[in-house]
């Protein structure tokens, strides 16, 4: 049984399909690093923001809440962030003498969007790229693998008689780039939809926290006047 050595392959195969290996190499790379980035971020947003909500529906205070969070304004991510910018917004327009609940509200529970919504976008980066990467990767495998087994056939075009032996190295390069097609793709795909799922939990979370969060300020309103 012969050995097969992917590097050899991969330093005889024709210009072409080297480039495509060395662009699916590069693709898998970047998907790695997106993929490990992504799941350190997720892990820490989670887990940041159980720690606050367990403090914030324990605690209704939520002026001491807001001057903890205030201390550490540069750090705050997830739920915390919703929160600080929405109380800060309250006390804004509370200071401004905005009398009307319905006006107090309406300004809180827009802040309070463009937070929630600006905490997604920042943790939905790079990820579509990763459904690019498994979406196209395969592809540009197989054109590499269509374009190394042309460049064998052509090499023999002109013998007569050709084995097995002689054309099985050629093929066997060419396939090499198909199958780091789909390594590059695979784990690609399952990040992809994995952390699609995790943004989908993350914005119930955010939904049913803000929900909460403008009941509890809606209380205060009635409370302070």
């Amino acid at each position: 049984m012969t050995n097969i050595n992917i590097i050899d392959l991969f330093l005889k195969a024709s210009f072409i399909v080297q480039f495509v290996m060395f662009v699916l190499i590069v693709f898998s790379i970047i998907s790695w690093t997106i993929i490990i980035q992504k799941t350190r971020t997720f892990n820490n947003v989670f887990r940041e923001n159980l720690f606050f909500e367990k403090k914030f529906f324990s605690n209704f205070d939520l002026s001491s809440l807001y001057e903890k969070s205030k201390i550490h304004i540069n750090n705050l991510i997830g739920s915390e962030k919703i929160f600080y910018f929405g109380f800060k917004e309250f006390i804004r327009l509370y200071n401004a003498n905005t009398y009307s609940s319905d006006a107090v509200m309406k300004g809180v529970s827009r802040v309070i969007r463009i937070s929630m919504n600006r905490e997604l976008v920042s943790i939905e980066i790079n990820i579509p790229f990763l459904g690019t990467i498994g979406s196209i990767s395969p592809y540009i495998g197989l054109f590499g693998t269509v374009c190394g087994i042309m460049n064998t056939f052509i090499a023999f075009g002109s013998i007569k008689q050709i084995t097995l032996q002689m054309i099985a190295p050629g093929i066997a390069e060419a396939l090499i780039a198909t199958a780091i097609g789909l390594f590059a793709a695979i784990p690609a795909v399952m990040a992809f939809n994995k952390f699609n799922l995790c943004i989908n939990k993350l914005e119930q979370n955010y939904d049913n926290f803000t929900e909460e969060f403008l009941v509890i300020l809606h209380r205060q309103v009635f409370f302070l006047k």
